[in-house]
């Protein structure tokens, strides 16, 4: 019994990784990249 349920930890684990895997090599990681423009007064004197 306690074998049956080490073979299915083991494969949860490996089933878990492989997913890891296909989301990090097929989801979209990026992040939304947007432009920013902000005026900058300089003072000198």
């Amino acid at each position: 019994m306690m074998a049956r349920l080490i073979k299915l930890l083991i494969f949860l684990v490996i089933l878990g990784f492989i997913g890891l895997l296909g989301f990090a090599y097929l989801g979209d990681l990026r992040p939304a990249q947007t432009d920013v423009a902000e005026p900058v007064t300089l003072e000198t004197n």
